[in-house]
């Protein structure tokens, strides 16, 4: 589905990607790993068109055929169905739960004002809460309503940066099962960002583990071995 060639990418003088490739498969769920400043957080932001880049190609399959992303603006990459969720989340605290889902309708390429049901299904606490302040939710139930903002959408990727991040156990849990109810139910694709070795062997499919701006290993999440790890991942 998503296909990064030679992305470079700088901060000031910083050369923070370099000739950066990954392939994101169409359905399944591809983890970017890494220690902490290594680039995984940048990267998202240049799939999704928040920071510049200086060279290299986004190649983003859609059923009509393969687009070009680098020449897309933010809002464009949403409509052709790239869901977003930062990381810390970015909700709005005084708007209603109901309001802040609103918000991500406006990147709809349909024009649909209506929340999809589907969003609910998946998360009940937002439809109970719906008309709460979203900065009086726990922190897990924030982070249930910013994934939920990405997919009234309905994307066909969503790119997810650290969801577990600060959050109680058992909603990391609930989240992980999402994704894997949207993968095989829904054929999404994932892109994500995981810190937590637990939750990326449980609920992703692939693995990248990236240094220095670029990966420095990938394969299959069962190749995640504890070599990796301890040269790549450990502090």
């Amino acid at each position: 589905m998503l296909a990064i060639e030679k992305l470079n990418q700088f901060y000031g003088e910083s050369h923070t990607l370099w000739d950066l490739d990954l392939d994101v498969p169409t359905g399944q769920c591809t983890c970017v790993m890494g220690r902490n400043g290594v680039g995984k957080t940048t990267l998202l932001k240049a799939v999704m068109g928040e920071v510049a880049v200086k060279s290299g190609k986004l190649r983003y399959t859609t059923e009509t055929g393969e687009i070009e992303l680098t020449k897309k603006a933010v809002e464009e990459r949403s409509r052709l169905g790239i869901g977003y969720v930062p990381q810390g989340r970015q909700i709005f605290p005084l708007l209603t739960v109901e309001d802040n889902l609103r918000t991500g309708l406006a990147a709809r390429s349909d024009g649909l004002k209506k929340i999809p049901e589907r969003v609910y299904e998946l998360f009940p606490v937002l439809k109970e809460m719906k008309n709460r302040r979203g900065g009086d939710l726990s922190g897990g139930q924030q982070q249930q309503l910013a994934i939920g903002r990405a997919l009234v959408i309905e994307p066909k990727m969503l790119i997810l940066d650290e969801p577990g991040e600060g959050i109680q156990p058992n909603i990391v849990a609930q989240i992980g099962q999402v994704i894997r109810q949207l993968i095989n139910e829904d054929g999404l694709t994932v892109l994500l960002v995981e810190q937590k070795l637990p939750f990326a062997r449980k609920y992703a499919d692939r693995f990248v583990i990236m240094d220095r701006g670029r990966p420095v290993a990938k394969g299959e999440i069962s190749e995640l071995s504890n070599e990796l790890i301890k040269q790549h991942l450990t502090v």
